[in-house]
């Protein structure tokens, strides 16, 4: 049930209209209670003589429906910018980024603004009265709503700069790469982790199939290990968040088999018909390779935008050298009662690297960045079997290099970054300076 929740509440982070609707709400129910003080006679007189709106009715009247007009078409405008960004967003970065900007709480604030005065204004404006009607004027309500409408400008102003700043593909790079750093932290730690049982202790468990289809979302570890416990049961999922679960396939392990298996795995387990987890580390990563790859495709060719995601993949790893992912193995009470395949170092370096690499094969400027960002985290990064596996992509790099660049000044060029990657791992962070 946790996943669930925790998948509902994503859901609901993630929509654009949320945020508008409850400033809409707001806006409606600040007019009826503005207009019942005005009402109660509580409005002292020297605020309506120096502050306040003290006209008459058929100005209020005016003054209400411009700024009901005026708001609800610099909303109408909002929106088409938003779309057009998003629209922009798709072309050259990626449709999976939209959601950095519909879940933009600046966008959806700047809308809810908008709207939320124009219904403000509409219900003021059904309260006044002309001496014919009755003769009632809300000078407070009259004076908020004057005080919204130059908090509008204000949020126009604030909206351009806002957006002229969010197509920036720097500024989506690092947003995403927040991204990245966020969801690793939680992936680790600096702690060592039990061993999990070998392959051959899981010939004799029970599958636990699931008839639903789609991305694993969210996985309440906490609560399904808690189920094992309680029934002194070992699970292994075979899947992770981020992966596909197909109807009918084994999703988990269970030894010895237990009555409620199934739905306990259900119940901690959330899907979603799109891959948008917010516990996928890959699925993060993802986002910052298919702006590289978009950026070396022919038709945008800028190969700047490229070099940029690689020096964040690699500032990525070098935050990851004091930290230990996680082997997914959970011990209660002194024995293993569920593992999950969380990614491991050697999944997340491929992840990061080999599509850039592959798209920019005879492009020796990408080439040379990649080795000079392995470079890097070479003289972070001093775990052999780490190295090893940064070690195998500057060999790809360089297989590559020879395949397909054709100049010899740049090939020489990618041969001199190679030989520096290698002094570094060999001899340490200052292995160029050693010879």
């Amino acid at each position: 049930m946790n996943a669930r929740l925790r998948k509902l509440y994503d859901d609901l982070s993630d929509t654009f209209w949320l945020v508008p609707a409850l400033l809409v709400l707001l806006g409606t129910v600040a007019a009826f209670g503005v207009i019942d003080i005005d009402r109660s006679g509580m409005v002292p007189p020297w605020l309506l003589e120096n502050w306040l709106y003290n006209g008459g009715a058929t100005g209020a009247r005016t003054l209400l429906g411009a700024v009901a007009s005026s708001t609800i078409g610099v909303a109408g405008t909002v929106f088409s910018i938003t779309i057009a960004a998003l629209s922009l967003a798709a072309g050259q970065m990626g449709p999976r980024l939209l959601r950095n900007f519909t879940r933009d709480r600046g966008n959806q604030i700047t809308l809810g603004i908008f709207l939320g005065t124009f219904c403000y204004a509409l219900i003021v404006l059904r309260s006044v009265r002309t001496e014919d009607e009755g003769a009632f004027v809300p000078h407070l309500a009259l004076g908020v709503g004057i005080a919204l409408g130059f908090i509008c400008v204000a949020t126009l102003v604030y909206f351009v700069d806002h957006m002229a700043s969010r197509i920036n593909v720097d500024t989506v790079i690092g947003l995403v790469s927040d991204d990245v750093r966020r969801v690793m932290s939680g992936l680790a730690n600096g702690e060592p982790h039990p061993a999990p049982p070998p392959a051959a202790h899981w010939r004799d468990a029970e599958p636990i199939r699931d008839p639903r289809a789609g991305y694993l979302h969210h996985l309440d570890e906490d609560g399904l290990a808690t189920w094992a416990c309680e029934q002194e049961a070992e699970i292994r999922l075979l899947v992770r968040p981020g992966d596909y679960v197909f109807p009918g396939a084994p999703i988990a392990l269970i030894k010895p088999p237990r009555e409620g298996a199934e739905e306990a795995v259900r119940n901690a387990t959330a899907l979603s018909p799109t891959l948008s987890s917010s516990d996928d580390l890959r699925f993060a990563i993802r986002q910052l390779v298919e702006v590289a790859v978009r950026a070396l495709s022919p038709g945008i060719n800028d190969p700047h935008t490229a070099l940029s995601v690689l020096n964040r993949l690699g500032a990525a790893l070098c935050d990851m050298q004091p930290l230990q992912l996680r082997n997914g193995v959970v011990v209660r009470q002194g024995r293993i009662v569920l593992i999950v395949p969380y990614v491991q170092y050697d999944e997340l370096v491929d992840a990061m690297f080999h599509m850039i690499r592959q798209n920019a094969a005879g492009k020796p400027a990408v080439l040379i960045g990649i080795l000079e960002v392995l470079t890097q985290v070479a003289g972070v990064e001093r775990d052999p079997p780490r190295l090893s596996s940064v070690r195998k992509h500057a060999d790809l790099v360089m297989a590559d290099a020879e395949r397909e660049v054709g100049s010899t000044d740049d090939l020489a060029d990618v041969r001199s970054r190679y030989r520096a990657f290698m002094e570094v791992v060999e001899l340490g962070p200052l292995g160029p300076f050693k010879l």
